[in-house]
C-alpha cells in the first residue's frame, strides 16, 4: 500500500512541473526580443503530438506582425493544416509588461503571461480546446528560444490537471530581407 501511495505521489508531483527549467537560459544569447522578431512577416511550421507521441496535426502558419499606435504588438496568424484540423485565424495583441509580456486573443480564455529568461520566453495561458464533440479547458506552457534575429523555436506543453496531454513543436522564421532573414538558419 505504501509503495502504491509513493508511486502516485511521485507521478502527481512530476506532472505539475514544467519540463523546462528557466534559470539555465538567463545568460544565453541572443536575448529574445518578441517585438523585434515578430515585426513583419514570419513563416512558421510545426506538429502536434498526443501524450503517446503520435502525430495528430501538422501545420503551417503565416504571421503578419505590426506595432499599433498604442505600442502593442499585433500578430495576425493564418493557419493551414496538412494533417488534422484546428483554428484557421487568430489575432494576438501583446504588450510589454515588466520583464516580459502580456497578451490576449479572442479564442484564448485567460490573459497570456510571458517572462523573459535570456534567450528564452515562457508564455502561459489557458484555452478552451475543442476535441471532437467536447471542449476542454487546457493550460498552454510555451517555451520559445531565439536562435538569432531571424529564427525562433517554440515548444508547447498542453496540460490538463497538471499533466501533459499533448506537445506542440513550432519553428519560426522572420522573412524580413532587410535584416538578412532569407533562406535557412543563420
Amino acid at each position: 500500500m505504501n509503495k502504491v501511495f509513493l508511486l502516485i505521489s511521485v507521478l502527481l508531483l512530476s506532472g505539475c512541473q514544467s519540463a523546462v527549467q528557466s534559470d539555465e537560459y538567463q545568460s544565453m544569447t541572443p536575448k529574445i526580443d518578441v517585438y523585434n522578431f515578430f515585426d513583419g512577416r514570419v513563416h512558421a511550421w510545426g506538429i502536434v503530438q498526443n501524450r503517446n507521441g503520435e502525430l495528430v496535426q501538422r501545420f503551417k502558419v503565416d504571421i503578419n506582425g505590426s506595432v499599433d499606435g498604442d505600442g502593442r504588438l499585433v500578430l495576425d496568424e493564418r493557419f493551414n493544416y496538412g494533417y488534422g484540423d484546428g483554428v484557421k485565424h487568430r489575432v494576438w495583441t501583446i504588450s510589454k509588461s515588466g520583464n516580459g509580456y502580456i497578451g490576449s486573443a479572442p479564442d484564448i480564455a485567460t490573459t497570456a503571461m510571458g517572462t523573459i529568461y535570456g534567450n528564452a520566453l515562457r508564455w502561459q495561458y489557458e484555452m478552451d480546446l475543442p476535441v471532437d464533440d467536447t471542449t476542454y479547458r487546457v493550460v498552454f506552457d510555451d517555451w520559445m528560444w531565439a536562435f538569432d534575429n531571424c529564427s525562433l523555436m517554440n515548444r508547447s506543453y498542453i496540460k490538463k490537471f497538471g499533466f501533459v496531454v499533448a506537445e506542440v513543436t513550432i519553428f519560426m522564421k522572420n522573412m524580413d530581407s532587410k535584416r538578412g532573414c532569407t533562406g535557412g538558419l543563420h
